[in-house]
């Protein structure tokens, strides 16, 4: 079934264009990753297919009642509301059903509220979508309901828009960078959700693991072409090579053709007939093919290397908390020589607060970090360039100098060295702030390579760029000779750079792990216990009544958990000040017949509890 056909679609802005009719189409359970380079109009092809933008030409159709959702980088929700109402501002029916429930359950005296608010539940069967909606909050982190929006960080808000849109269990599911800003365990739940689910995709990401595990297509644009390969990124990355092995025969053949046809041009007498005229009209076409280039620039990484010292970077019993939270807690490591080590863990465990320290951005509360005296360190943050308002491309490289030095005392001048940045010289005199994400960014790298560092420091250094200079950074990493330390969530990037892991667990503890991303997970797996048989229900769990309780019993069963939850409360606290002697001695007989009856009650209840739920099996 198709549901979305793109025909003859052109965008520009002023003089620069991104693509010119472009045609193809989305149909029901495929899902696709648009793949081209930074700057051609990735974005700008969702926006127009999501109704965020309109082409200059062509046209977008879909199917009548199509549902879509769209997960773009900047989202647009209202910082006055809590995370629960934006996730209820919602057009789905089931969606303002679960709402509607739930608000029941938190109001116990509206008897009739409740019973409408079931049956609506029954009706739709909507409780295998609350489950799944309990299920996205609580792998996404989205715990605190009723915290502000105005209050969430970027990667919460991010979140929360990944949230929205697979709760709404939309028909099309349109996601730009979709894993940006999610940890590892997120992003590979998110694999098996979408893997899982019976979902329609088009997106664009960079994550190369991401697109081998979940699409099933690939759109490519390239100079200016659309090709569409029927497979994920393995698939994609051989049959691209095979187009254009047969794209450099084709243009020898084309060459040699045009060579023939020139000849026979030259030779032919001004009057002509009717054949040859055809013959001259296809030899301007055969012209053209023989004159096709790829325009097929890479980035051109190139440093001095400062000289190192045999003291690099000393941590010594380093400790550091913010209020609760501790990041480093007697954290001790001397690095070596052309150390690469790769770091990860859940986000809030203190990643990039530990980048700062060791770039001397932020200080240690006691224990200290000491930096040899030639280290110079290079600092790509997740913040990226500071754009300057009426800045261009090129002032920003003038700021360290007219020209810049490379290796073996060469030096460049700033739009050359531009240029091995893939910025053209009409590019380089474009204002900072019109640049896509990924051009930013590699303007960013760009400045942190010119200062000629030995010890780089990388925060999420692959978010925005595209495959093509990713594949560039990491062969320069791969040959480069100083230190590296990385924190990013793009698997492949880290099992191709580093050599082992800082493993933050949480509350200071930090993990040495010997060995790459993809040695750590199998090292994970292999750790966890065989799969145990379906749990029994448990009290607390949110439980699914079914139709052979009596509407009077499935109230019941509800008000049982949150009796048994009450009174063990009660009971834990008249324990604790038995245990800390803190009872008066006038009182210690009553707290015991108390406690006594607070456990025959929880006896009861519990009994009750389970009469009830054995009927619902």
């Amino acid at each position: 079934m198709n549901y979305i056909s793109v025909e003859n679609l052109s965008k520009s802005y002023g003089e620069l264009t991104l693509f010119e009719q472009l045609s193809f189409g989305i149909n029901k359970g495929q899902k696709i990753a648009l793949i081209a380079k930074n700057g051609a109009g990735k974005t700008s092809i969702l926006n127009i297919i999501a109704g965020r933008d309109n082409p200059n030409h062509g046209q977008v159709s879909s199917r009548k009642d199509l549902f879509i959702a769209y997960l773009s980088q900047n989202d647009t929700f209202e910082d006055h509301r809590t995370v629960e109402e934006t996730i209820f501002q919602s057009d789905n029916p089931i969606v303002k059903i679960i709402a509607d429930y739930n608000h029941a359950l938190n109001n116990p005296g509206d008897d009739k509220a409740y019973q409408v608010a079931f049956e609506k539940m029954e009706q739709y069967n909507a409780w295998d979508f609350e489950t799944q909606y309990s299920q996205i909050l609580s792998k996404l982190k989205l715990d605190d309901l009723n915290q502000k929006v105005g209050q969430l960080s970027g990667g919460q808000r991010k979140r929360l828009g990944l949230a929205v849109t697979l709760i709404n269990k939309p028909d099309l599911l349109i996601l730009d960078e979709p894993t940006n800003h999610l940890d590892l365990d997120m992003i590979e739940w998110l694999e098996q959700y979408f893997n899982r689910e019976n979902i329609t995709l088009f997106m664009v990401t960079h994550d190369r693991y991401f697109l081998e595990r979940v699409c099933n297509e690939i759109l490519e644009l390239d100079q200016g072409e659309l090709y569409s390969y029927k497979g994920n990124y393995s698939f994609f990355l051989q049959k691209k090579e095979e187009r254009l092995q047969q794209e450099e025969v084709s243009l020898v053949k084309a060459k040699r053709l045009y060579q023939k046809e020139l000849d026979w041009m030259r030779r032919q007498p001004k009057a002509r007939t009717t054949k040859s005229k055809s013959r001259i009209d296809d030899f301007f076409k055969i012209k053209e093919e023989s004159q096709k280039r790829r325009n097929d620039h890479k980035v051109e990484l190139e440093i001095v290397v400062e000289r190192m010292g045999s003291k690099i970077l000393e941590i010594h019993k380093a400790s550091k908390k913010f209020g609760e939270l501790t990041i480093l807690n007697q954290f001790e490591y001397f690095f070596r020589k052309g150390e690469r080590i790769g770091i990860i863990g859940k986000n809030g465990t203190g990643k990039s607060t530990f980048l700062n320290m060791i770039a001397q951005n932020t200080r240690v509360d006691s224990g200290k970090i000491i930096v040899g005296d030639t280290i110079k360190f290079g600092y790509f943050t997740q913040s990226g360039i500071t754009v300057k308002e009426g800045q261009k491309v090129i002032d920003v490289i003038k700021e360290f100098g007219e020209y810049i030095t490379l290796t073996k005392g060469r030096s460049i001048s700033a739009g050359q060295l531009l240029e091995k940045f893939l910025f053209s010289r009409s590019r380089q005199h474009d204002f900072v702030e019109k640049l896509s994400g990924g051009e930013q960014k590699r303007l960013y790298l760009c400045t942190v390579l010119i200062q000629n560092p030995n010890f780089l420091i990388l925060d999420e250094p692959t978010n925005d760029l595209d495959i093509a200079t990713l594949n560039v950074l990491e062969d320069f990493l791969l040959d480069y000779p100083g230190c590296l330390l990385v924190v990013s969530h793009d698997r492949y990037f880290m099992d191709k750079i580093v050599d082992h892991l800082f493993v933050f667990r949480g509350h200071g503890e930090i993990e040495d792990f010997p060995g790459n991303y993809s040695d750590f997970r199998a090292y994970e797996d292999s750790k966890l216990p065989e799969k145990s048989p379906e749990k029994i229900k448990t009290i607390g769990e949110k439980t699914k009544p079914i139709a052979k309780l009596s509407y009077q019993e499935k109230k019941e069963f509800e008000a049982i958990e949150a009796e048994i939850i009450e009174l063990g409360n009660k009971k834990s606290t008249i324990e604790t000040l038995f245990v800390r002697q803190e009872v008066p001695d006038n009182d210690i007989n009553a707290l015991s017949i108390e406690l006594h009856q607070i456990n025959h009650q929880i006896e009861q209840l519990e009994a009750r509890w389970l009469e009830l739920s054995l009927k619902m099996e």
